[in-house]
């Protein structure tokens, strides 16, 4: 099962029907994603909720015409099939409109910081 996959298609879901919130299962990996994601002005805030089983709980970002800020994802890197790329194959996402995330030796960035750092690493997924 993606994890991280699920998370993805969660956020795109929720922010489908307007929801401010959406929490997932908690993962060092999906926080870390979901860390970058904030970074980037596609979600609100990220918390983890302590409990039993402890959730991540996302508050989705729109702009100001109240349009989701993700309008959609593509998991490249799956369990089955890994892709990698070296720093020069670093691909272009939708003519630069949206960005590709690279998990790499310096943790989890979008193409352009990859880029500029000179690193390659693991393709995980695409945002447009």
């Amino acid at each position: 099962m993606d994890t991280i996959a699920n998370m993805l298609v969660s956020i795109v879901n929720a922010q489908n029907v307007r929801k401010q919130r959406v929490a997932v299962q908690y993962s060092k990996a999906k926080e870390n994603l979901a860390k970058l994601l904030k970074e980037k002005g596609l979600l609100s805030s990220v918390r983890v909720q302590d409990g039993v089983k402890a959730r991540l709980v996302l508050t989705l970002a729109y702009d100001d015409g109240g349009l989701p800020k993700i309008n959609g994802v593509k998991r490249l890197s799956k369990p089955g099939r890994r892709l990698y790329v070296k720093h020069r194959k670093v691909p272009y996402s939708w003519g630069g409109n949206g960005m590709m995330i690279l998990s790499t030796p310096l943790g989890l960035m979008d193409d352009a910081k990859a880029r500029k750092e000179g690193l390659g690493g693991e393709l995980v997924c695409e945002i447009w």
